[in-house]
């Protein structure tokens, strides 16, 4: 592939890593740090000429819960091909430059709930431009994509409440 093509975009997508096509380090080394590499499991970043290239996780887990999450806040009757569009870039746009610029394909796994709830976002305003969802503007887009979000709220074995919306992971009172 290398030999045909000057920037190979390079996917071993299969889970678990010990099972994944080729290993991103191998990929970089045989292309001369050519390829554009992300993988379906998590790898550790490759150094490559004394430049640290960072390998992004691959997974459908970045696109289909904004997609779902904005469906349902439009209420979208169908899903549209401009719907995924809006959905592939508005992730696109979720990689920072420092990071593209170390060759990341993807948003780091961590920023999974921001980015789902950026495309969410992007999703039901594609549905309701184009007349297949309802149409919310601005705050009313942002609040309906908030409160439809699911947020794992967990008991703690002493009655606390482990609450997702504080985002700090510290336990919060039942009710506070």
């Amino acid at each position: 592939m290398a030999a045909e093509v000057s920037r190979p975009v390079i996917l071993p997508l299969s889970n678990p890593t010990s099972q994944s096509e080729a290993v991103p380090a191998d990929v970089i080394e045989w292309t001369r740090g050519r390829a554009l590499v992300a993988a379906g499991s998590p790898f550790d970043d490759v150094l490559h000429d004394g430049r640290r290239l960072r390998i992004g996780q691959c997974n459908n887990a970045f696109i289909f819960p904004g997609m779902g999450l904005g469906i349902l806040v439009a209420e979208a009757r169908e899903v549209t091909d401009r719907m995924f569009r809006a959905a592939a870039e508005c992730l696109a746009g979720e990689v920072p430059a420092d990071e593209l610029r170390d060759g990341a394909l993807y948003p780091r796994v961590r920023d999974l709930r921001r980015v789902s709830t950026r495309i969410a976002l992007a999703v039901a305003r594609e549905a309701g431009d184009s007349g297949v969802g309802r149409r919310l503007e601005g705050d009313a887009l942002e609040r309906a994509v908030a409160e439809a979000q699911w947020r794992p709220d967990y008991r703690a074995l002493d009655g606390r409440v482990l609450d997702g919306r504080a985002g700090d992971g510290e336990p919060k009172a039942p009710g506070a």
